[in-house]
């Protein structure tokens, strides 16, 4: 494979239906060689956990008027074109592009390789297979939980694994079709969105997700956890 889109994203969490991006990055290569780039921060509507920035380095601060994801979303599908995918784990990208398509209307079907799939096949003597510790074995500069120093080392990264272990019967190094099933969450309503911007005004609450980011199954949740709270409050 020598065209491809090499892609890492940052996020809130590992689940792409209740998780949200928070960094994209991504290279494009044309045979063999990186001729463009990608980059941006994504606002994910939420206050972020305390554990997602001692990972990946990213505040609240960093977001602060970044894009939402409906605004750079197109221009990441058309950066993108109908290449192919390189990822180290791509599916947990990929999960993350093809439920944001979803959630536009969007089409994103796509093949991908992943290099830690050749990793653990031709590397499984290794203490670990994770990206960081493949770049520290292979002496490629890398800049751990950074979308596109990730998306970087994993491209020198897959360059390196042809180098050493390509074999053209290996269905490992060819583009395959990826695979994730997910349904489309509608926005909030007008009337959950009220009931919630009710709720914060008479109990002089700060929620940590914006209430105009959220979509109709997260909003019922939030609304049925704060109705929760409020009466645990009132028994005491």
């Amino acid at each position: 494979m020598q065209d491809y889109i090499c892609i890492d994203l940052e996020t809130t969490g590992l689940d792409p239906k209740t998780d949200r991006i928070i960094e994209i990055g991504a290279v494009k290569v044309l045979g063999g060689q990186v001729t463009d780039r990608f980059q941006t921060f994504v606002d994910p509507g939420r206050i972020l956990e305390e554990k997602i920035t001692e990972l990946t380095g990213i505040t609240d601060e960093d977001l602060a008027g970044a894009p939402a994801l409906d605004t750079v979303f197109g221009e990441l599908m058309e950066f993108c074109g109908d290449l192919p995918l390189l990822g180290h784990s791509v599916l947990f990208d990929y999960s993350f592009l093809k439920k944001a398509a979803v959630d536009r209307k969007k089409t994103f079907e796509r093949q991908g390789v992943d290099t830690l799939k050749i990793a653990r096949k031709y590397l499984a003597d290794l203490e670990s297979r994770s990206l960081k510790y493949l770049c520290e074995y292979y002496k490629i500069p890398h800049k751990a939980h950074r979308a596109l120093e990730d998306a970087e080392s994993t491209h020198i990264l897959y360059g390196k694994l042809k180098e050493l272990f390509y074999n053209s019967e290996d269905p490992l190094f060819q583009p395959a079709p990826l695979l994730f099933q997910v349904k489309r969450d509608q926005p909030a309503t007008k009337a959950q969105k009220e009931r919630l911007y009710r709720m914060v005004q008479v109990h002089n609450i700060t929620l940590p997700v914006e209430i105009e980011s959220l979509t109709r199954s997260e909003a019922s949740r939030l609304t049925d956890h704060l109705l929760s709270s409020f009466r645990q409050v009132n028994s005491q």
